[in-house]
Protein backbone atom coordinates (compact mmCIF):
# COMPACT_ATOMS: atom_id res chain seq x y z
CA UNK A 1 0.00 0.00 0.00
CA UNK A 2 1.44 3.43 -1.05
CA UNK A 3 0.31 6.84 0.16
CA UNK A 4 -1.39 8.87 -2.92
CA UNK A 5 1.76 11.20 -3.32
CA UNK A 6 4.00 7.78 -4.15
CA UNK A 7 1.21 6.20 -6.80
CA UNK A 8 0.14 7.93 -10.22
CA UNK A 9 -2.66 5.47 -10.31
CA UNK A 10 -4.33 6.77 -6.36
CA UNK A 11 -6.27 9.46 -8.14
CA UNK A 12 -7.62 7.07 -10.79
CA UNK A 13 -8.75 4.76 -8.92
CA UNK A 14 -10.06 6.72 -6.36
CA UNK A 15 -12.49 8.41 -8.84
CA UNK A 16 -13.23 5.36 -11.50
CA UNK A 17 -16.20 4.50 -9.32
CA UNK A 18 -17.70 7.78 -7.55
CA UNK A 19 -20.92 8.67 -9.24
CA UNK A 20 -21.66 12.16 -7.41
CA UNK A 21 -19.41 14.38 -9.21
CA UNK A 22 -19.67 17.28 -6.79
CA UNK A 23 -17.22 14.84 -4.29
CA UNK A 24 -14.56 15.30 -7.36
CA UNK A 25 -12.93 18.12 -6.54
CA UNK A 26 -9.09 19.28 -4.69
CA UNK A 27 -11.13 19.76 -1.51
CA UNK A 28 -12.67 16.43 -0.81
CA UNK A 29 -10.82 14.49 2.19
CA UNK A 30 -9.39 11.10 0.12
CA UNK A 31 -8.47 8.29 2.08
CA UNK A 32 -4.66 7.79 3.11
CA UNK A 33 -4.31 4.54 1.37
CA UNK A 34 -6.48 2.79 -1.53
CA UNK A 35 -6.56 -1.44 -0.90
CA UNK A 36 -8.05 -3.65 -4.06
CA UNK A 37 -8.18 -7.04 -2.50
CA UNK A 38 -8.29 -10.14 -4.60
CA UNK A 39 -9.26 -12.64 -2.40
CA UNK A 40 -10.26 -12.84 1.44
CA UNK A 41 -6.70 -13.02 2.76
CA UNK A 42 -6.12 -9.30 1.34
CA UNK A 43 -9.04 -8.11 3.23
CA UNK A 44 -8.19 -9.71 6.23
CA UNK A 45 -4.35 -8.36 6.16
CA UNK A 46 -5.98 -4.75 5.42
CA UNK A 47 -8.33 -5.46 8.15
CA UNK A 48 -5.26 -6.24 10.37
CA UNK A 49 -3.63 -3.41 9.42
CA UNK A 50 -5.76 -0.39 9.69
CA UNK A 51 -6.73 -1.57 13.40
CA UNK A 52 -3.01 -1.98 14.59
CA UNK A 53 -2.05 1.88 12.68
CA UNK A 54 -5.32 3.50 14.09
CA UNK A 55 -7.02 4.07 10.53
CA UNK A 56 -10.61 3.94 9.94
CA UNK A 57 -11.70 1.61 7.39
CA UNK A 58 -13.98 3.03 4.69
CA UNK A 59 -15.83 -0.05 1.56
CA UNK A 60 -16.64 0.56 -1.68
CA UNK A 61 -18.60 -1.32 -3.95
CA UNK A 62 -20.17 -0.29 -6.89
CA UNK A 63 -19.55 3.77 -5.79
CA UNK A 64 -23.61 4.93 -6.00
CA UNK A 65 -22.95 6.06 -1.92
CA UNK A 66 -24.00 9.63 -3.08
CA UNK A 67 -23.10 11.07 0.32
CA UNK A 68 -19.41 9.53 -0.27
CA UNK A 69 -19.38 7.92 3.52
CA UNK A 70 -17.06 4.75 1.61
CA UNK A 71 -14.54 7.30 -0.23
CA UNK A 72 -14.58 10.28 1.76
CA UNK A 73 -13.95 11.02 5.36
CA UNK A 74 -12.59 14.01 8.38
CA UNK A 75 -10.41 11.39 9.36
CA UNK A 76 -7.34 8.90 7.92
CA UNK A 77 -9.15 6.12 6.68
CA UNK A 78 -8.18 3.35 4.26
CA UNK A 79 -10.96 2.69 1.55
CA UNK A 80 -11.32 -1.24 0.90
CA UNK A 81 -12.23 -1.29 -2.99
CA UNK A 82 -14.13 -4.19 -3.73
CA UNK A 83 -13.57 -3.93 -7.70
CA UNK A 84 -11.70 -7.47 -8.02
CA UNK A 85 -14.48 -9.06 -5.68
CA UNK A 86 -17.03 -9.61 -7.77
CA UNK A 87 -17.46 -13.68 -9.18
CA UNK A 88 -21.36 -14.86 -9.02
CA UNK A 89 -22.24 -18.18 -8.90
CA UNK A 90 -25.77 -18.82 -10.35
CA UNK A 91 -27.60 -22.18 -9.07
CA UNK A 92 -30.68 -23.13 -11.27
CA UNK A 93 -31.97 -25.66 -9.91
CA UNK A 94 -32.17 -24.14 -6.42
CA UNK A 95 -33.31 -21.13 -7.82
CA UNK A 96 -29.88 -18.96 -5.72
CA UNK A 97 -27.17 -17.21 -6.76
CA UNK A 98 -23.85 -16.49 -4.30
CA UNK A 99 -22.32 -13.11 -5.11
CA UNK A 100 -19.21 -11.53 -4.14
CA UNK A 101 -20.08 -7.81 -2.96
CA UNK A 102 -17.56 -6.33 -5.31
CA UNK A 103 -20.14 -7.29 -8.23
CA UNK A 104 -22.54 -4.73 -9.73
CA UNK A 105 -26.21 -5.49 -10.20
CA UNK A 106 -25.92 -5.15 -14.35
CA UNK A 107 -23.50 -8.08 -14.03
CA UNK A 108 -25.72 -10.15 -11.81
CA UNK A 109 -28.50 -10.01 -14.47
CA UNK A 110 -26.53 -10.56 -17.24
CA UNK A 111 -25.07 -13.76 -15.41
CA UNK A 112 -28.19 -14.65 -14.56
CA UNK A 113 -29.55 -14.74 -18.47
CA UNK A 114 -26.45 -17.14 -19.29
CA UNK A 115 -28.46 -19.41 -17.43
CA UNK A 116 -32.00 -19.35 -17.11
CA UNK A 117 -34.79 -17.01 -19.06
CA UNK A 118 -37.51 -17.55 -16.16
CA UNK A 119 -35.52 -16.69 -12.83
CA UNK A 120 -34.52 -13.02 -11.62
CA UNK A 121 -32.90 -11.50 -8.84
CA UNK A 122 -35.31 -7.92 -7.55
CA UNK A 123 -32.94 -5.86 -7.92
CA UNK A 124 -32.03 -1.63 -8.98
CA UNK A 125 -33.11 -0.04 -11.97
CA UNK A 126 -29.24 1.23 -12.12
CA UNK A 127 -27.10 -1.70 -13.62
CA UNK A 128 -24.13 0.27 -12.23
CA UNK A 129 -25.22 -0.11 -8.81
CA UNK A 130 -22.63 -2.23 -6.49
CA UNK A 131 -24.09 -4.95 -4.66
CA UNK A 132 -22.15 -4.81 -1.49
CA UNK A 133 -23.88 -1.33 -0.30
CA UNK A 134 -27.19 -1.94 -2.38
CA UNK A 135 -28.05 -4.94 -0.41
CA UNK A 136 -26.91 -3.47 2.81
CA UNK A 137 -29.19 -0.29 2.36
CA UNK A 138 -32.53 -2.11 1.66
CA UNK A 139 -32.29 -2.27 -2.02
CA UNK A 140 -35.82 -0.90 -3.86
CA UNK A 141 -36.36 -2.12 -7.32
CA UNK A 142 -39.22 -2.74 -10.67
CA UNK A 143 -39.96 -5.09 -8.74
CA UNK A 144 -41.07 -4.27 -5.28
CA UNK A 145 -44.71 -4.86 -4.63
CA UNK A 146 -44.27 -8.27 -6.15
CA UNK A 147 -41.27 -9.58 -4.73
CA UNK A 148 -40.41 -6.82 -1.42
CA UNK A 149 -37.23 -5.55 -1.40
CA UNK A 150 -33.91 -6.79 -2.38
CA UNK A 151 -32.68 -7.60 1.38
CA UNK A 152 -35.64 -9.76 1.68
CA UNK A 153 -34.45 -12.17 -0.72
CA UNK A 154 -31.03 -12.46 0.86
CA UNK A 155 -31.06 -15.77 2.34
CA UNK A 156 -27.18 -16.12 3.82
CA UNK A 157 -24.00 -13.80 3.40
CA UNK A 158 -20.40 -14.17 4.22
CA UNK A 159 -19.63 -11.78 6.55
CA UNK A 160 -15.99 -10.50 8.00
CA UNK A 161 -16.02 -9.42 11.89
CA UNK A 162 -13.98 -6.79 13.39
CA UNK A 163 -11.76 -9.53 14.56
CA UNK A 164 -11.43 -11.23 10.58
CA UNK A 165 -13.74 -13.82 11.79
CA UNK A 166 -15.85 -15.05 8.40
CA UNK A 167 -19.52 -15.68 9.62
CA UNK A 168 -22.58 -17.29 8.06
CA UNK A 169 -26.28 -17.11 9.22
CA UNK A 170 -26.07 -19.59 10.99
CA UNK A 171 -22.63 -18.48 13.24
CA UNK A 172 -23.92 -15.06 13.63
CA UNK A 173 -27.56 -15.32 14.38
CA UNK A 174 -30.64 -13.92 13.06
CA UNK A 175 -30.39 -10.58 14.62
CA UNK A 176 -26.85 -9.38 13.01
CA UNK A 177 -28.09 -10.97 9.55
CA UNK A 178 -31.44 -8.96 10.35
CA UNK A 179 -29.08 -6.10 10.31
CA UNK A 180 -26.90 -6.38 7.97
CA UNK A 181 -29.86 -6.34 5.54
CA UNK A 182 -31.10 -2.90 5.59
CA UNK A 183 -29.04 -1.66 8.19
CA UNK A 184 -25.39 -0.53 6.63
CA UNK A 185 -23.20 -3.63 6.38
CA UNK A 186 -20.51 -1.74 6.72
CA UNK A 187 -21.56 -0.75 10.17
CA UNK A 188 -20.90 -4.27 11.29
CA UNK A 189 -17.58 -5.34 9.44
CA UNK A 190 -17.49 -6.52 5.61
CA UNK A 191 -19.92 -8.08 3.59
CA UNK A 192 -17.85 -10.70 1.40
CA UNK A 193 -21.00 -12.08 -0.55
CA UNK A 194 -24.40 -12.84 -0.38
CA UNK A 195 -26.75 -15.70 -0.88
CA UNK A 196 -29.94 -14.29 -3.13
CA UNK A 197 -32.79 -16.03 -3.76
CA UNK A 198 -33.52 -16.13 -7.61
CA UNK A 199 -37.74 -15.41 -8.41
CA UNK A 200 -39.53 -16.39 -10.69
CA UNK A 201 -40.18 -14.22 -13.69
CA UNK A 202 -42.14 -14.30 -17.35
CA UNK A 203 -39.76 -14.96 -20.34
CA UNK A 204 -41.73 -11.41 -21.57
CA UNK A 205 -42.44 -8.43 -19.72
CA UNK A 206 -43.93 -5.30 -20.55
CA UNK A 207 -42.55 -1.98 -19.59
CA UNK A 208 -43.86 1.42 -21.10
CA UNK A 209 -43.60 5.31 -20.44
CA UNK A 210 -46.18 7.91 -20.02
CA UNK A 211 -44.59 11.89 -20.23
CA UNK A 212 -46.58 14.55 -18.77
CA UNK A 213 -45.89 18.38 -18.60
CA UNK A 214 -47.40 20.43 -16.30
CA UNK A 215 -49.28 21.96 -18.76
CA UNK A 216 -51.37 18.99 -19.25
CA UNK A 217 -52.25 18.38 -15.68
CA UNK A 218 -49.31 16.28 -14.77
CA UNK A 219 -49.60 18.00 -11.26
CA UNK A 220 -53.53 17.00 -10.39
CA UNK A 221 -52.02 13.34 -12.35
CA UNK A 222 -49.41 12.90 -9.75
CA UNK A 223 -51.60 14.22 -6.55
CA UNK A 224 -54.45 11.19 -7.72
CA UNK A 225 -51.60 8.74 -8.56
CA UNK A 226 -50.37 8.83 -4.58
CA UNK A 227 -53.88 7.98 -3.65
CA UNK A 228 -54.71 4.57 -6.29
CA UNK A 229 -51.21 3.51 -6.00
CA UNK A 230 -51.72 1.24 -2.72
CA UNK A 231 -54.42 -0.09 -4.43
CA UNK A 232 -52.89 -1.23 -7.52
CA UNK A 233 -52.27 -4.60 -9.17
CA UNK A 234 -48.95 -5.83 -6.90
CA UNK A 235 -47.61 -7.21 -10.96
CA UNK A 236 -47.71 -3.41 -11.84
CA UNK A 237 -44.97 -1.05 -10.56
CA UNK A 238 -45.54 2.94 -11.22
CA UNK A 239 -42.57 5.18 -10.83
CA UNK A 240 -42.42 8.33 -11.12
CA UNK A 241 -39.08 10.55 -12.20
CA UNK A 242 -39.58 14.89 -12.32
CA UNK A 243 -37.14 16.23 -14.84
CA UNK A 244 -37.48 19.67 -16.78
CA UNK A 245 -36.86 19.75 -20.54
CA UNK A 246 -37.67 22.70 -22.99
CA UNK A 247 -41.00 23.84 -24.19
CA UNK A 248 -40.74 22.89 -27.78
CA UNK A 249 -38.13 25.01 -29.71
CA UNK A 250 -38.47 27.62 -27.40
CA UNK A 251 -35.59 28.17 -24.22
CA UNK A 252 -38.29 28.26 -21.71
CA UNK A 253 -38.83 25.68 -19.20
CA UNK A 254 -41.71 22.76 -17.86
CA UNK A 255 -41.39 20.01 -15.59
Amino acid sequence: MSPPSLNSSFQSIWQARLNNLRFIKPSTPKPSFIVTPIDETKILTALFCTKKHGYQIRIRSGGHDFEGVSYSAVVPFVMLDLVNMKSIDVDVGNKTSWVQAGALLGEVYYTISQKTNTLYFPGSISPTVGVGGYMSGGGYGNLVRKYGTAADNVVDVRFMDVNGNILDRKSMGEDLFWALRGGGASSFGIVLAWKLRLVPVPEIVTVFRVNITLEQNGTDIFYKYQYVAPSMDPHLLIRVRMFSEFIGNTTNKTI
